[in-house]
């Protein structure tokens, strides 16, 4: 007789899997979109100077961009932390589901959209 649990555990672990490969493409995302914030503020910033115009912000794109490199990092990080514990509590079956690391990401993704958009408008205003 066929073992039905393996099949159910096989499927758990694969899950787990591609639940940690989502969290390092978001990664990934922020990576790269935190290169493109801060690569795009320093662009403008020179072509400016080039132009013979003083920049009237005090660069806050570059810190963004930088914030979105370490966050994407840091969700990489947890991603392989919540992947090698989901690993541990299927292998023990007693599994726990995510608590306060979604709220933390969830609460935190908020509040650096609101930063950026923030952002724009403050420079939108000081532009003209």
């Amino acid at each position: 007789m066929p073992n039905v649990e393996y099949p159910a555990r096989a499927r758990d672990h694969l899950a787990n899997e591609r639940t940690f490969l989502a969290w390092v493409r978001t990664g990934v995302a922020m990576v790269v979109f935190g290169f493109a914030i801060g690569r795009f503020a320093i662009a403008i910033r020179e072509l400016l100077t080039i132009n013979g115009q003083i920049p009237k912000t005090a660069g806050l794109s570059v810190w963004f961009g930088v914030i979105a490199i370490i966050t994407g990092g840091v969700l990489v990080f947890t991603g392989w932390n919540r992947y090698r514990r989901t690993r541990q509590q299927l292998d023990s079956g007693k599994f726990q589901p995510a608590g306060t690391v979604i709220d933390v990401v969830a609460v935190f993704t908020v509040g650096f959209g609101l930063a950026l958009a923030t952002y724009l408008v403050y420079i939108q205003a000081t532009l003209h």
